[in-house]
């Protein structure tokens, strides 16, 4: 068993992330061996269930109301339209089931009721349902708890240092209280960030440390490779190389050893081949669906035949401990 640490210092952060990458794919691999099985993927399907008209100046999102992009603004989703594309999803092999709303915050309205009947709904089919709303009070969080809610998502994005260079609408503290908040209703937590929006090394660890210095590590960490969008302030952004995303992977993996590291936003643009490096660096996660919210990604007979390929499988719903949380 790997010790779990919560007092890592930016400097040993930085003295593994910048190790020679052999040598870090190593550690990351044998790690990967001790806390996880490594023939296993959990496959996740993300659906954008309110797209559009945010209020929020994110500088990467084109679901900003602000920015000139192709996304259309479309209200609230119907209950059975959810419930029939979160079906299509577990027939197609995902255990997880992501429900995404363009919402700077949660408010206590009718949407909201809509959304915790959406969260029953799918948690009755045996998925572990997400969410990422925006920003949440506890009560919320318990609401949606309540409701059957197994995780939610609120990503930190990028380090606090650099944090206003992308977003100026809500803080970083903001950002935290959210994490905190889930924490306290006994949700289980997904957060991690984007690389390529022209932050430095020193922001990736920086975001790496604060994941890993929370009071308990995210049981759920994606690493995202920024896609450029026409219309926003990043669409001119060069895509990251497939060795960036391995470094934060196969550093997230070996500082937060048990938490599934999901390879997420930017999988389109890579082969399998590439892929299939940041599997062996510790990534146990992707989302699969032809949209990732409102960006492209492989579709499921790609993702099937992949894990053929390299001879995967799909992680089961509620595996481990969560079984039991889920069993009470």
């Amino acid at each position: 068993m790997t010790p779990i640490r919560n007092d890592w210092t930016k400097e040993e952060i930085a003295a593994i992330y910048h190790s020679p990458i052999m040598e870090l794919m190593y550690k990351a691999s044998v790690v990967h061996h001790q806390e996880q099985a490594t023939g296993e993927v959990q496959v996740c399907t993300l659906l954008s269930v309110k797209t559009g008209g945010c209020p929020e100046d994110c500088s990467y999102c084109p679901q900003a109301a602000r920015y000139q992009t192709d996304v259309e603004v479309q209200k609230l989703m119907e209950y059975d339209e959810v419930i029939t594309k979160a079906l299509i999803a577990k027939e197609n092999g995902s255990t997880r089931f992501c429900m995404g709303a363009a919402w700077r915050n949660v408010r206590d309205n009718r949407d909201f009721d809509r959304v915790l009947d959406m969260v029953k709904g799918v948690s009755q089919m045996g998925l572990e349902v997400c969410c990422t709303l925006g920003m949440l009070t506890e009560e919320q969080a318990q609401k949606l708890k309540d409701a059957g809610l197994y995780a939610y998502n609120h990503n930190l994005d990028t380090s606090e240092e650099y944090y206003d260079d992308i977003i100026s609408t809500r803080t970083y503290d903001d950002r935290l209280d959210t994490l905190k908040n889930v924490r306290e209703a006994g949700v289980s937590v997904c957060s991690g960030g984007i690389i390529g929006m022209g932050e430095t090394d020193e922001d990736r660890i920086g975001l790496l440390h604060t994941l890993a210095t929370l009071p308990e590590h995210p049981e759920s960490v994606p690493v995202n490779a920024l896609v450029p969008v026409a219309g926003t302030p990043m669409a001119e952004m060069k895509r990251v190389s497939v060795w960036e995303m391995i470094r934060m992977i196969a550093t997230a993996r070996i500082i937060m050893p048990r938490a599934m590291v999901r390879l997420s936003a930017g999988r389109a643009e890579m082969s399998v081949e590439e892929q299939a490096l940041c599997f062996m660096a510790g990534a146990n996660s992707i989302f699969a669906g032809e949209k990732l919210l409102t960006t492209p990604n492989p579709d499921y007979n790609e993702d099937k035949a992949m894990f053929q390929l390299l001879g995967l499988t799909p992680r089961a719903s509620y595996k481990g401990k969560a079984v039991e949380a889920h069993a009470e």
